[in-house]
């Protein structure tokens, strides 16, 4: 946590000499989250959920920087045959770095990696809950890119598809097996100080 935290300061630190503000905010919505690549015909969008702080950190007018710290709930649904459904559970820390463009009053579109701190991994049969962790692994890279409203009295809407970049599996057969995290992300979030 201490070298997420410090990861956070040198960001904003590192843009604070064009800054022309930060605005700081919380944000939380719905995951759809799936896993994509080989032999991921069994997986289907498990929905969970994710929730956050920001930091917006403007640049110019049209251009913002916003990093974030973000717990996500990901995996997926797992089609294990003869009606037997289950759960892949990979709960992510993620610090995603987003450049804003805005587009129209209020509108902007948003573009940036994402890296991912794995803290735990599971495997649910519906009756028997299985910890998968020495699996999977530890980092998790991937490229956001998203919309998002802003309204005056600083609540916001935003819709994001984090593509995942990186091989989960991780173990003996990880160079056989690749798979990413895809998550469909909608959220709702509040920036403090904006209506004052």
């Amino acid at each position: 946590m201490k070298k997420l935290l410090l990861i956070m300061a040198v960001v904003a630190f590192s843009f604070n000499a064009n800054a022309q503000g930060v605005d700081f905010g919380v944000k939380a919505g719905a995951n759809f989250a799936t896993i994509g690549g080989d032999e991921s015909g069994d997986f289907s969008s498990r929905t969970s959920f994710h929730f956050g702080v920001t930091a917006g950190i403007a640049v110019s007018d049209k251009f913002s920087v916003q990093p974030e710290l973000v717990y996500s709930a990901q995996g997926a649904s797992i089609d294990y045959g003869g009606g037997d459904d289950g759960d892949l559970k990979l709960d992510y820390l993620n610090l995603p770095i987003m450049a804003q463009f805005q587009v129209a009053e209020g509108f902007s579109i948003e573009v940036g990696p994402q890296i991912g701190f794995l803290l735990s991994a599971k495997a649910d049969d519906g009756d028997n809950e299985e910890d998968i962790k020495d699996f999977v692994k530890g980092l998790d890279l991937a490229a956001g890119v998203g919309v998002n409203y802003a309204m005056a009295s600083g609540l916001n809407f935003g819709a994001r598809y984090n593509l995942g970049l990186s091989n989960v599996n991780d173990g003996e057969d990880s160079d056989d097996f690749k798979n990413q995290n895809n998550v469909f992300q909608v959220s709702i979030g509040y920036i403090f100080g904006k209506g004052k």
